[in-house]
């Protein structure tokens, strides 16, 4: 149990009642925590950083300037391997979780050791990022979502509700996947060893948009400024700036000018 009088803690920190923080913990000023949170060693909290209710901050783990992380969220969890797991690996020593300037964790989150989310970046409740993956700046991750291990998601992106992006996938920047959108990475559904060689989600390039409720089989390749529309099944690669539906999605015009990336308001060349 560590107080506000500690060394390591900013005098201008509010700590809440309860609180079981390792003395080595290092909390920058106006850092508000919650009440019930567990801090483990070596955690370093920003200035300006609030903190919820029963949060759980596991070792390492880096926290940015003016970050939000809401009730019930757990930051640094180690992954745990099932027996048949075919990707989460051996038990390893993985870098610390880091969350950039301005990131909002929602509430009941967990995010894992090993994820880097840029700055300004938003998580909604319930969400799951796991172990080596990257998220960049100002990327929203929508509520329930899940990012399986060993996948990139670019800057300025937005993945919706309920979405699944599955491990080894490739998102690029402004990148937009609509709610319950599923991503695949296994043909062979679990049977023959195999199937370990051929391991691979879908890449999305800059600009790419998938519809509600649509599938990408393994190692698809959806073009840049291309877009899938809902309830699509994509089996192949998809040209950039085409549109592409049904099941197995056909192309069936190309994306109208106005829509292009290039001609939104939010669009930048960096």
């Amino acid at each position: 149990m560590t107080d506000s009088s500690a060394p390591n803690i900013h005098p201008t920190a509010r700590l809440g009642h309860n609180c079981v923080i390792d003395a080595d913990v290092r909390i920058g000023e106006h850092v508000a925590l919650g009440h019930n949170c567990i801090v483990e060693s070596d955690v370093e909290i920003g200035p300006r950083a609030t903190i919820g209710h029963n949060v759980v901050i596991r070792s390492g783990a880096r926290i940015g300037e003016g970050c939000l992380v809401l009730d019930g969220a757990v930051l640094g969890k180690q992954p745990a391997k099932a027996s048949l797991s075919a990707l989460t690996g051996e038990p390893r020593e993985l870098p610390p979780l880091v969350l950039g300037r301005g990131v909002t964790i929602g509430a009941n989150c967990v995010v894992y050791r090993g994820a880097v989310l840029g700055d300004g970046v938003f998580v909604g409740d319930l969400a799951s990022i796991r172990e080596d993956v990257q998220v960049g700046e100002l990327t929203i991750i929508g509520r329930g979502v899940a990012v399986e291990n060993k996948t990139t998601i670019g800057r300025k992106c937005k993945i919706e509700t309920e979405a699944y992006i599955t491990a080894l996938s490739t998102v690029g920047d402004y990148c937009f996947v609509a709610p319950c959108v599923a991503f695949t990475n296994d043909n062979y559904l679990g049977r023959t060893e195999e199937r370990k060689k051929h391991f691979g989600g879908p890449v999305l390039e800059r600009g790419a948009r998938i519809g509600a409720n649509a599938t990408l089989l393994p190692g698809v390749t959806i073009g840049e400024d291309a877009l899938v529309a809902a309830g699509s099944v994509v089996v192949k690669d998809v040209p950039g700036r085409m549109i592409v539906l049904g099941a197995p999605a056909r192309v069936l015009r190309p994306v109208p000018e106005e829509q292009l990336l290039k001609n939104q308001v939010y669009f930048d060349e960096e």
